[in-house]
């Protein structure tokens, strides 16, 4: 069989280090401005040198046109004055010429092919001068318009400026190298210590385990850089040890509640299995294992739509809804167990309609209003109160008086499987998911959801008694009758 070649995988390419990439910009920003800023002050240098000898061409030139346009000097006179022209003015030259005659020229030079080749100026141009090599020697001089047709050549020799530029160029460059390495050397001390907060906080990062989410980070201590990193790590760990918190009682509150059903069918069948019994006695231990079975059911259900819920795999059906509507078909449902509670239901206030799931909704309010009438004081009412504004949105407050709740409890009702009695006893067939699953349904509708709890007067009414003997008692009659006045907030953002 011939082999068939499979494609190898591509490596993936590693990254860069922040350093490097700093480094890398650093070595390029200055670079670039180092040869930038070089070649600028050799480009300064020479136009200076130019200049300089432009104006003493121009001086020289001045003096030249000076003695030709004297009509006092003779011709005989004319060389012996021209010579006292560049008096004073080392290296420097100049020729006269008219009609393709040399009147003069300075000793030591030719300027023919200056004057052959530029064409006459009326002033010396720094940048008009021209350059060129004599033998050993290196000119730059141009051609100025003399009088009566005449052509004054003048140049200067530049030798010593070359010498210097060439000396100014080896200690330039080798300052710039110079320096550009010891601008890299600061800058890799400066990242290098920049990024140490950096590595402390991931050599942190690395202690982080199971058992140590209570770790937490000095904000004081870092950077401003990095400080809204350690806040958020921080706040990260916080959130985690509390979900880790959560999973670990969550764990522990579900073996317990299946351990309970599972618990009493298993000694019930023992016991039943003990002994023969009657079709009667069988029937009634089947009613209970029926019993237990449909809370475990019940308890799985409640379970499995948590964790759809909390996947995203359950999205609300939103429709127009009048909460009010819906509440009182919740209420007319739960009217009969109210009234064998003794208590009042009464709905007010009103609100417009809503966008929501209705069947949502109706677990949601039928789980907080199965609460208030199991724990509710006789003789109260329970209140459904709707609002709306366009600033808070729609407001659902369900009420009830009872027992007191403490404020460490409070933020933890929603929590599921969530006890207030630490005895872990629950009674009734509640399994401690309903407000769970009231706040899943109300955050599907954008909406948050908190209780309250505070002493108030209870609605149920106290005799008095008119001997000042009994006063005592009715005062404790009426204390026992003080109730709290709990409620169930939510709150709906308008859109």
């Amino acid at each position: 069989m011939t082999p068939t070649n499979s494609p190898q995988p591509q490596k993936t390419r590693a990254p860069m280090s922040l350093t490097s990439r700093v480094m890398l910009f650093v070595a390029v920003a200055v670079f670039v401005c180092s040869v930038v800023l070089g070649s600028l002050l050799q480009s300064a240098i020479k136009e200076h040198f130019a200049e300089q000898d432009a104006e003493e061409l121009q001086v020289v030139a001045d003096s030249v046109r000076k003695i030709l346009q004297n009509s006092n000097i003779s011709s005989e006179q004319l060389p012996s004055a021209l010579a006292l022209a560049v008096v004073g003015h080392h290296g420097v030259y100049f020729q006269v010429s008219a009609n393709a005659q040399t009147l003069y020229h300075s000793p030591g030079s030719d300027l023919d092919w200056l004057l052959n080749q530029v064409t006459p100026q009326q002033a010396v141009d720094a940048e008009a001068l021209s350059s060129w090599q004599s033998g050993e020697k290196t000119f730059r001089g141009t051609v100025i318009q003399g009088p009566a047709q005449s052509k004054i050549a003048v140049a200067t020799e530049i030798d010593f400026h070359l010498h210097f530029l060439h000396h100014f160029n080896d200690a330039l460059w080798l300052t710039v190298a110079g320096s550009v390495v010891f601008t890299l050397f600061a800058a890799w001390l400066g990242v290098r210590q920049g990024l140490a907060p950096l590595k402390q906080f991931s050599d942190n990062i690395t202690q982080v385990r199971a058992d140590r989410l209570q770790l937490q980070l000095d904000p004081a201590t870092s950077p401003d850089e990095l400080r809204d990193l350690v806040q958020a790590f921080n706040q990260m760990m916080a959130r985690l040890e509390h979900s880790f918190q959560q999973l670990a009682n969550f764990s522990a509150d579900i073996a317990h509640e299946l351990r309970t059903p599972l618990t009493n069918m298993i000694t019930q069948t023992q016991v039943s299995l003990g002994k023969d019994r009657s079709s009667e006695q069988y029937r009634d231990l089947l009613y209970s294992n029926l019993e237990e079975q449909e809370r475990l059911a019940t308890m799985v259900s409640d379970m499995l739509w948590l964790a759809k819920t909390d996947h995203g795999l359950i999205k609300p059906a939103f429709k127009p809804l009048n909460l009010r509507t819906e509440l009182q078909v919740v209420f007319d449902f739960f009217e009969s167990w109210a009234e064998d509670k003794q208590l009042q239901l009464q709905i007010s206030g009103d609100a417009p309609a809503l966008a929501g799931d209705k069947d949502m909704l109706r677990r949601a309010f039928s789980n907080l209003l199965s609460n208030p009438i199991r724990h509710a004081s006789a003789n109260s009412r329970i209140n459904a109160e709707l609002s709306y504004s366009a600033n808070s949105g729609w407001t659902i407050a369900i009420s009830n008086f009872g027992d007191a709740i403490a404020p460490a409890h409070l933020a933890c009702l929603f929590d599921r499987f969530y006890r207030v009695d630490p005895s872990r006893q629950r009674q009734g067939e509640g399994a401690g998911l309903g407000l769970a699953i009231v706040k899943s349904i109300v955050e599907l509708h954008g909406g948050t959801i908190f209780a309250s709890s505070e002493v108030a007067g209870s609605e149920v009414a106290i005799s008095e008694m008119a001997s000042s003997e009994v006063a005592p008692a009715a005062q404790a009659a009426e204390q026992k009758t003080k109730a709290a006045l709990v409620t169930f907030v939510i709150q709906i953002a308008a859109n």
